[in-house]
């Protein structure tokens, strides 16, 4: 396995120093709307390449979880509201995908905990989300955000928070929860949110990709 995950990141930095690179949205079975905030991931791709200069292709694409298409991607966004179900051969996917050099980002668009939480057991069994402190490297990137994870919007209005999922050191999971920053990330008409809370939530994710990127 430590054999595939250099090849991914070999493959990943080969790459994009000559092309743009592709993110992807996760698509799901268990009707839950994967497609929820269309505009968001698009709006963080030219942020992100305005901002610290990535080279990620404008359109992002869309993935079945059980598509081994996953590993053309250095990171996987997903959100929803709803039913997350995997089947066996999807989580094992997943799993292969991100313990050999990927990463996923998940946004909880209000609704996705309860599922999202069950079926990531799935793909780790012996895995459990940590809250992630404030001096992780992923809230020091480019951009600093010195109390953690931003919130964005109010939901139950609890305290916003980031949870990862650690494998052999490495974080290869990071969800935000009660803060929703996928929402943040859309046209400003759609959410109506002051721009100061969007740019919080655009440099909070384009920090996630750029430690993606990095790690």
């Amino acid at each position: 396995m430590k054999y595939l995950k250099i090849c991914f990141l070999f493959v990943f930095i080969f790459f994009s120093k000559f092309y743009a690179q592709d993110v992807a949205i996760l698509k799901y079975n268990g009707g839950g709307d994967w497609y929820a905030n269309p505009t968001a991931v698009p709006n963080l791709i030219k942020f992100t390449n305005d901002k610290i200069k990535t080279n990620i292709s404008k359109n992002p694409q869309s993935v079945v979880a059980n598509s081994t298409d996953i590993f053309n991607f250095p990171i996987l966004f997903m959100t929803g509201h709803g039913n997350v179900y995997f089947t066996d051969d999807e989580a094992n996917n997943i799993r292969n995908y991100l313990i050999s050099g990927g990463f996923l980002h998940i946004s909880d668009n209000y609704g996705l905990d309860k599922f999202i939480r069950k079926e990531l057991k799935k793909v780790f069994p012996n895995l459990e989300f940590t809250e992630i402190p404030s001096n992780h490297p992923i809230y020091n990137q480019t951009f600093k955000f010195p109390n953690g994870i931003p919130k964005i919007h109010e939901h139950d209005k609890k305290n916003a928070q980031g949870f990862g999922l650690f494998y052999e050191g490495r974080l290869i999971v990071f969800y935000d929860y009660e803060t929703d920053l996928s929402d943040g990330w859309e046209d400003q008409i759609i959410h109506n949110n002051p721009k100061e809370v969007r740019e919080k939530a655009l440099k909070m994710g384009a920090n996630i990709i750029e430690y993606a990127f990095k790690n």
